[in-house]
C-alpha cells in the first residue's frame, strides 16, 4: 500500500521516497507486525480461551509435568501470527510482486490446514486431529500448486535448479524431479516446525532466526550487485521477500511476548504449519534450499529424532531416545524446560551464522 503511495506521490512529497527502499520497509514490517501483536494479542487470546475452556489437549504419554503445568492453555495462537503478518505485508510490501503472493498463499493455505487440525482436536478433546493420510494428501496438493507457481514465475534457467553452498557456481538441474523435491521440502519444513513446537518459546525463536536470515538472503538475491559479488543466483523481484520475512520476524517477536514461559497461548498447528510452509517456500524462491537445512538444522534434528525413534522401535523393538521429538528426550533426562529452550536457541544462532557464512565461502 505504501509503495503505491510512494510511486504516485513522491513528486509532491519527497519524503515518500523512503517507502521505495526495501530495507526501510522491512524495518517497518517488523515493527508493524510486532505492535499489532502486542496491541491485539490479549484480545485474541481471550477470544481463543473463550472457545476452548479446557485449552489445548495434552498428550497423556508426554512428560508428566505437562499435564499439570500446561493444561488449560488455549491453542490456535497462530491466528495472532497470521493476522500480524497479513496487516504488515499489506501495508509495507509491493503488492505487484508475484513472489509476495506466492509466499502469502503458502503461509495461509498451510495455516488453514493447521486451523482445521486444531479445531478437530479441541472439539474431540484429544490430541488426534486430521488423519495423517488426509493431512499429507492436502499438503501435497498445496505443495504442488506452490511449486507450479514457483516454476512458472522463476527465470527459466533457474526454476528447476538447486545450488550447493560452499561451492562457486556448482548446481544441479533436477528437471521435472524438482516438483517432488519442492513438495517434499515444503511439507517437510511445515511438519518439522510443528514437531519442534513442544515447549514454551522453543519453536518461535528458531523460526524468527531463520526468517531474519532469509530476509538478508532474499535481499542479496534480489540485488544484482550483491548477488554477482557473492556468486549466488540473481532473482529479479526476490528482494521484496525481505519485507515478508520482516513481517514474520515481527509477528514472531509479538507472539513470543505471550508464548514466553509460562505461555498464555500455544501457536498450535495453525502457527507451526504456516510458518514452516513459509520458510520452505522462501528457500525455493531464493534457491537456497540446502542453506535452509543448515540454518533450520534444529528442525531437521527434531524430525530425524522422530524418524529414528519410529524406525528403531519397529525394527528392533527398542527406543533410541527416552522420548521423541528430541526436546522431550532431554525433559525425560531431567533438564529444565528453560534450559532446553535456551540451549536450542543457541544452537539455532550458531547454525544461522554457519548458513549465512556459506554466502561468502564459495
Amino acid at each position: 500500500m505504501l509503495v503505491y503511495i510512494a510511486e504516485n506521490f513522491t513528486s509532491y512529497f519527497s519524503f515518500l521516497n523512503l517507502f521505495t527502499y526495501i530495507t526501510f520497509r522491512t524495518g517497518g514490517a517488523i515493527l508493524t507486525a510486532l505492535f499489532f501483536s502486542l496491541i491485539f494479542g490479549e484480545t485474541i487470546i481471550k477470544f481463543l480461551a473463550s472457545l476452548q475452556p479446557l485449552g489445548q489437549p495434552i498428550r497423556s504419554e508426554g512428560p508428566e509435568r505437562h499435564i499439570i503445568e500446561k493444561a488449560g492453555t488455549p491453542t490456535m495462537g497462530g491466528i495472532l501470527i497470521l493476522s500480524s503478518i497479513l496487516v504488515s505485508v499489506f501495508i509495507w510490501s509491493d503488492l505487484k510482486n508475484i513472489f509476495i503472493w506466492i509466499t502469502l498463499f503458502s503461509t495461509f493455505s498451510f495455516g488453514l490446514i493447521g486451523l482445521f487440525d486444531d479445531y478437530i482436536k479441541i472439539r474431540s478433546l484429544t490430541t488426534d486431529g486430521l488423519k495423517a493420510s488426509t493431512r499429507i494428501f492436502i499438503q501435497t496438493l498445496l505443495g504442488f500448486l506452490i511449486i507450479l507457481l514457483i516454476y512458472y514465475f522463476l527465470p527459466q534457467k533457474l526454476n528447476t535448479v538447486i545450488y550447493f553452498p560452499f561451492f562457486k557456481n556448482f548446481f544441479l538441474d533436477l528437471g521435472l524431479f524438482f516438483f517432488p523435491f519442492g513438495i517434499f521440502l515444503i511439507i517437510g519444513s511445515a511438519n518439522a516446525v510443528n514437531l519442534t513446537d513442544g515447549l514454551d518459546g522453543l519453536a518461535i525463536v528458531p523460526v524468527l532466526i531463520v526468517a531474519l536470515s532469509f530476509a538478508f538472503i532474499s535481499y542479496v538475491c534480489g540485488n544484482i550487485v550483491f548477488s554477482n559479488y557473492l556468486h549466488i543466483p540473481f532473482i529479479f523481484g526476490s528482494g521484496e521477500l525481505a519485507v515478508m520475512c520482516g513481517a514474520l520476524v515481527g509477528a514472531a517477536l509479538g507472539f513470543l511476548w505471550f508464548n514466553a514461559p509460562p505461555a498464555k497461548v500455544f501457536m498450535g498447528d495453525t502457527g507451526a504449519l504456516s510458518m514452516g510452509g513459509t520458510l520452505g517456500t522462501l528457500s525455493l524462491i531464493t534457491k537456497h534450499e540446502i542453506v535452509l537445512a543448515i540454518i533450520g538444522g534444529l528442525f531437521v534434528l527434531e524430525t530425524l529424532s522422530v524418524i529414528i525413534q519410529v524406525l528403531s522401535f519397529k525394527l528392533t523393538g527398542k527406543r533410541v531416545f527416552k522420548m521423541a521429538p528430541l526436546h522431550h528426550h532431554f525433559e525425560k533426562k531431567g533438564w529444565a524446560e528453560s534450559t532446553i529452550v535456551i540451549r536450542f536457541w543457541i544452537i539455532t544462532i550458531v547454525l544461522a551464522l554457519v548458513g549465512l557464512a556459506t554466502l561468502k565461502i564459495r
